[in-house]
């Protein structure tokens, strides 16, 4: 399995970081645009402009058929919800946007959680503990290609574990379902490419973690049961018990030194620390997808407000 991963060069990498910036600014665009009375196709709109204003390509846009540029999946939606003029946002929705983007034969993927007005706290939580989880992940690959000593599953494992230490109910019990039939992936020349990336895992196992290769780890959670359906669309996936879900991601890459967080904007160096690579920590962006970039509007800190 390992010789079936794409590793990257050092200057692959900058490219692909030039992708997630641009990746990056699109998902920053929507999530300003989020209010109550807008259209999931607004949105859509919104973020496909700022992909071809930097000279980019929807990577999701005709992919197997897929007919818009981002999916944006609403409440009970968890993944790849088609945008619609008649998905009208309300107050207390919770809309996850995921893009992707590809510049020069390279791709990035990443996707937000963004609440529309007030929100229920679970909710809230929920989103935050889907962020610390995505964040220990990377962290946990860090770790693992700086020892030279870590696995694929490590990051599955700390996804899991962050979900059941900052999850847990009163007598115990897990708060929130871990979406199992969808995980995270490699990608490069290609949005999907190997190795599939579960959520949940013992650790140790897998394929070895390497210089070179590039990742998309997203966690998807629910305020009920993990199970989900696939819609009569073909591609909206909803939970089968109408629990609302949360979905966050990120592309990063495994340096030398670290993890090189590609669709962030300051290349994970506040999340990740001394776990950033060099490359992060220099902030040796290898495009600024142009002015106003505010950056991406996160749930991180908001532990204190639930």
């Amino acid at each position: 399995m390992q010789d079936d991963i794409q590793l990257k060069t050092p200057e692959q990498i900058a490219r692909m970081r030039a992708a997630g910036l641009v990746v990056a600014a699109a998902l920053d665009a929507a999530t300003q645009a989020v209010k109550p009375g807008v259209s999931t196709a607004d949105l859509d709109a919104i973020a496909e402009q700022v992909i071809r204003d930097a000279g980019a390509v929807p990577s999701f846009l005709g992919y197997h058929g897929y007919p818009a540029s981002t999916c944006t999946s609403v409440n009970e939606e968890v993944v790849h919800a088609i945008p619609s003029p008649h998905r009208i946002l309300a107050e207390g929705d919770v809309i996850t946007i995921d893009c992707g983007a590809v510049l020069d034969g390279w791709h990035g993927d990443a996707a937000v959680t963004v609440p529309v007005g007030e929100v229920d706290p679970e909710v809230r939580r929920m989103a935050w503990v889907a962020e610390e989880a995505m964040w220990a992940g990377i962290a946990a690959a860090a770790r693992g290609v700086r020892s030279g000593r870590g696995r694929l599953s490590d990051i599955s494992h700390a996804v899991e574990s962050t979900v059941d230490r900052l999850g847990r109910g009163r007598l115990g019990r897990r708060r929130y379902g871990i979406v199992t039939g969808y995980g995270g992936h490699g990608i490069g020349t290609e949005m999907h490419q190997d190795p599939h990336l579960p959520n949940h895992g013992r650790p140790g196992r897998g394929p070895r973690l390497v210089p070179g290769m590039v990742l998309a780890i997203e966690p998807m959670l629910t305020l009920g049961r993990p199970d989900t359906t696939e819609l009569s669309d073909g591609w909206t996936v909803v939970t089968v018990d109408g629990s609302v879900a949360v979905h966050v991601e990120h592309t990063f890459a495994l340096t030398e030194d670290g993890a090189w967080v590609l669709t962030a904007e300051d290349g994970g160096r506040h999340r990740l620390g001394e776990l950033a690579s060099a490359a992060a920590r220099a902030g040796a962006d290898a495009v600024r997808p142009g002015p106003g970039w505010r950056g991406r509007r996160t749930w991180h800190g908001l532990r204190a407000a639930d």
